[in-house]
């Protein structure tokens, strides 16, 4: 017999005698016999096991590691009256993919992409007739083209639909993508030390060829064109290869700056020097009207309320059960802070090379 089978008789003998002792019966005695029971029962290799088989008659123990994602729910943050102002969150990288999470006991909270709860928001919104106005947080440098364009078109949407006002409130870091959504409001309001701008695109690969052969080891491709593992990281990028990424980079960066040119009413001259992909003040960003003014999230939730209108309204927020979001400060759930991980970064090269709208230092 080997020394698991060993250690599994052990513990089927524990859990025998505390049968024995208790006239067949496991609970008898009370949660105190059981407890005592598995501290036995730990002593052996198997002890988990013998644990739980002994918990199993006396009580339910219930462990879910699987994320259950619950409907929305509104909050009251602030204010009163029955007209709304949606308070909606977009902080940290900009994509479609569903952010990670830590290991928990019981109900994990829910992480859902953050283009899946942006537009969730937005259409419990836009079955509210007593939201009548929207304030977007924003506090990111940036993420993917598409997921940015995405979080754009949605924005655009949902004004034209409802005819609510949407304004923009920069927090640490409104830049590149982030910058780039805060221009479909109608108002964009950038807190005094807010950093934006980084209008641009960027492509990240990784060359990883030198790495290889250092540790002797060699990849084979099998490919139908000369170009299909253009941006490979096993090769360096050729000269023509460069040029059609660079093509390519260039016509994301003219509908960056169309975008600009449309929504802030300034020249294109003007947009595509400010374009170069530099950071930007809010000071300076007021100076060269990326933004309409400089204020606070309550100076943005006022411009919200004036916008509509109102003369009193409660400021509201959508979270998830479990979901902490007292105020208007707090976060909706997310994995990031205002910069992409390197874990993301990482992430993004694993699939082969990605254009971003994405400021990262």
């Amino acid at each position: 017999m080997d020394a698991r089978a060993e250690a599994a008789g052990g513990s089927a003998n524990v859990v025998e005698r505390q049968r024995s002792r208790h006239g067949g019966r496991l609970c008898r005695g009370g949660p105190h016999a059981a407890r005592r029971a598995i501290l036995s029962a730990m002593r052996a290799p198997a002890a988990v096991v013998a644990a739980m088989l002994l918990l199993a008659g006396c009580s339910v123990i219930s462990i879910d590691l699987t994320p259950r994602v619950r409907p929305l729910e509104e909050e009251t943050v602030e204010g009163h009256g029955d007209a709304k102002i949606l308070m909606m969150d977009v902080s940290g990288f900009i994509s479609d993919e569903t952010p990670g999470g830590t290991l928990t006991i019981g109900t994990p909270p829910a992480r859902v992409p953050m283009l899946v709860r942006v537009r969730e928001e937005l259409k419990k919104a836009q079955r509210d007739a007593r939201v009548r106005a929207l304030v977007v947080r924003i506090n990111s440098p940036g993420g993917t083209v598409t997921a940015s364009d995405i979080i754009f078109r949605e924005l655009q949407d949902f004004r034209k639909v409802t005819g609510v006002p949407v304004v923009a409130s920069m927090m640490d870091v409104a830049a590149s993508g982030g910058y780039y959504i805060a221009l479909a409001a109608d108002t964009i309001v950038a807190h005094p030390t807010t950093v934006t701008g980084s209008i641009g695109v960027i492509m990240i690969s990784l060359n990883a060829e030198g790495l290889m052969q250092k540790v002797g080891l060699a990849a084979n491709t099998i490919k139908s064109g000369e170009r299909k593992d253009m941006g490979s990281p096993f090769r360096p990028v050729t000269a023509e290869e460069r040029a059609i990424f660079q093509s390519v980079i260039d016509d994301l960066q003219r509908q960056f700056v169309a975008k600009v040119v449309e929504r802030r009413k300034i020249p294109a001259s003007t947009a595509a020097t400010l374009a170069d992909g530099r950071i930007y003040t809010a000071d300076q960003a007021l100076a060269h009207r990326l933004v309409d003014r400089i204020g606070y999230v309550s100076d943005a939730i006022a411009v919200a309320r004036q916008s509509a209108g109102l003369d009193e309204a409660r400021v509201i927020v959508y979270k998830r059960p479990r979901e902490y979001r007292a105020t208007y400060y707090a976060r909706a759930e997310s994995d990031v802070g205002a910069f992409a991980t390197l874990s993301q970064l990482a992430g993004l090269t694993t699939a082969g090379p990605k254009f971003l709208y994405l400021w990262s230092p």
